[in-house]
């Protein structure tokens, strides 16, 4: 299985680190899984105004098409999600993430921020019709010390029962036929 992990921002570095951790993580529970971390801060991002997309947009378009499963991270800024990552779910067909496992992660620096989780991108996601694992794991600035690195050992085990949960949830999609039947 192709496995995404998405950097849903090009500003900050704990997303990438959360991303990081939870690959070690799944590598544990699946060594075949193929996995790649997508940095936004990668890709020359572009507005959705009817215009062509340009070439790295394509290239990102492209990863999310071929994934057979993904964990989004993502920061909240001014309680929302950042733009950049609206402006990627506004650039993927409705069919793209279809019935495709997802888990979220998300990190702030309030506590009550993770509300954002539920109120808009569980609902972006269930447009998509992705599977949306149960659990997400929601992380606060105090979790990490200076170099990016999390040293909560509840944030932890969190992230290590969501990779559990996402795998199990990889395999049961396996067999779960992706054909719409609202073409």
């Amino acid at each position: 299985m192709k496995i995404l992990l998405v950097d849903g921002t090009v500003l900050g570095r704990k997303t990438g680190a959360i991303l990081q951790q939870i690959e070690e993580y799944i590598q544990d529970l699946a060594p075949n899984f193929e996995l790649e971390i997508m940095y936004f801060s990668e890709y020359e991002h572009q507005i959705v105004d009817g215009t062509p997309l340009n070439d790295s947009m394509k290239a990102m378009v492209a990863k999310f098409e071929e994934a057979d499963a993904y964990i989004i991270a993502t920061p909240i800024f001014q309680a929302s999600i950042p733009g950049v990552l609206k402006n990627a779910f506004d650039m993927l067909h409705p069919k793209t993430m279809r019935y495709k496992p997802v888990s979220i992660v998300a990190n702030g620096g309030t506590y009550q921020h993770h509300l954002v989780v539920e109120n808009q991108l569980k609902p972006i996601l269930d447009y998509f019709r992705a599977l949306v694992t149960p659990n997400y794991v929601y992380t606060h600035t105090t979790h990490f010390n200076a170099d990016n690195k999390i040293i909560d050992e509840g944030v932890q085990d969190r992230l290590r029962e969501l990779a559990r949960v996402f795998v199990q949830y990889c395999a049961m999609s396996d067999t779960l036929c992706k054909e719409a039947i609202d073409e």
